[in-house]
């Protein structure tokens, strides 16, 4: 895969250099090529970017240096919305394509292979870490998650969750992606890792998979707040060792999902997610300090301003809440990632250029790293990704 990803580029370059030698002649570049060829020059670009100055923009934005532009990356930008990536999606469960290396790093690579984002994250799910505590689960299509014995009582905690304490020798895929990802982006790209957030992988482990209203979650809470604590507790250690794993195999920053976060009250999200998450952050702070932490908080326009004093680097919002508001409402000493929503994908060209520059100016120029604000959706359109990352790349923001 190496070989033929460097002939490729070897091409591209080719095709580049031609363009330039025939541009400094006079010479006016061929209006039409063989649809290879035409690919190929069109994507030169974008690969001879990735190896110039831009390589690290994101993780510089990200611990707080001042850079020329906004850098981009997506979230779930691997995924089915790609033709390539159901060539493989296809073909085997999510746990063979999530822990078999070789397909997790093709599919790590296929969208900053494709656009030039900015990042390349790593193929996998937040809930992955869960075996190694002794909660088994699946992933079935058109189900999502699922874990058949859920966590429902102190009875359950006490005799089947157990701490992830060597993710080497519970998760050794993880660790073998991660370090043939970074060889692979090592000066051309930053290699983002990523963790579920305690309440999430708590509620999903009590839940048994997806839910409207986190019924039995939020029941817990009042009924047995112990039993949540505890498997809480237990979580927050194992996600600190996990991710702890993830930066040592060759992760250079970490994003936190707090995926559940819409189920949350303010006091709630005080009281059951919050603290467990500053505890993972706070400890991957003190044992990896060069390395930027990302909390996304779902669904959490509600309590944002309860999330400005939090530890983390960078907080990423979601599409419901207006960027302006949301910086008024931090500050602007609080870096922010976000928030385009992901239907604009769906727009057309102009539609989708518009959103990118006004979240930009919304943001402001420094302490921004532009993303969506969820996950990319299954059937967006390939090219109008290409169009985001681009007008991403294009625009310089003028300061007011």
């Amino acid at each position: 895969q190496i070989s033929r990803r460097a002939a490729a580029f070897a091409m591209a370059s080719f095709l580049v250099a031609s363009l330039l030698v025939a541009s400094a002649a006079g010479v006016a570049p061929a209006r039409s090529l063989p649809a290879r060829h035409a690919v190929q020059l069109a994507r030169a670009p974008r690969a001879a970017a990735r190896m110039g100055a831009d390589h690290d923009i994101l993780l510089r934005v990200s611990r707080g240096e001042k850079a020329d532009r906004t850098p981009v990356w997506m979230m779930r930008q691997a995924g089915r919305y790609m033709k390539a990536f159901r060539a493989i999606s296809t073909k085997y469960p999510f746990r063979q394509r999530s822990e078999t290396p070789e397909l997790a790093i093709e599919l790590s690579l296929q969208c900053w292979q494709a656009f030039g984002v900015d990042g390349v994250i790593m193929f996998s799910d937040i809930l992955t870490p869960l075996p190694g505590c002794g909660i088994e689960f699946d992933i079935l299509p058109g189900k999502g998650p699922q874990i058949a014995d859920p966590i429902r009582s102190m009875d359950d905690f006490k005799s089947r969750v157990k701490p992830l304490d060597d993710p080497a020798k519970s998760h050794p895929f993880l660790g073998e992606i991660l370090s043939s990802l970074r060889k692979e982006t090592e000066g051309k790209t930053t290699l983002i890792g990523f963790v579920g957030a305690p309440w999430t992988l708590a509620a999903y482990s009590i839940e048994g998979g997806a839910t409207k209203n986190c019924e039995i979650a939020k029941r817990m809470m009042h009924e047995s707040p112990e039993t949540l604590d505890a498997l809480l507790d237990s979580l927050t250690d194992s996600i600190v060792e996990y991710a702890s794993y993830q930066i040592r195999s060759g992760a250079q920053m970490m994003q936190l999902f707090d995926s559940w976060g819409q189920h949350l009250s303010p006091q709630q999200f005080l009281r059951f997610a919050k603290p467990f998450a500053e505890r993972v952050t706070v400890e991957l702070k003190a044992r990896h300090p060069e390395t930027p932490i990302i909390y996304f908080a779902h669904g959490s326009s509600g309590y944002l301003e309860l999330q400005k004093d939090m530890s983390a680097d960078m907080l990423s919002l979601d599409w419901r809440c207006d960027m302006k508001t949301a910086r008024q409402t931090l500050g602007h000493g609080v870096k922010v990632a976000g928030n385009v929503d992901p239907l604009i994908l769906f727009a057309g060209e102009a539609d989708i250029r518009a959103a990118v520059r006004e979240c930009i100016d919304d943001a402001g120029r420094q302490g921004h790293v532009l993303n969506l604000g969820h996950g990319i959706l299954q059937g967006t359109p390939e090219e109008n990704v290409a169009v985001f990352v681009d007008e991403a790349k294009r625009y310089v923001r003028v300061p007011a």
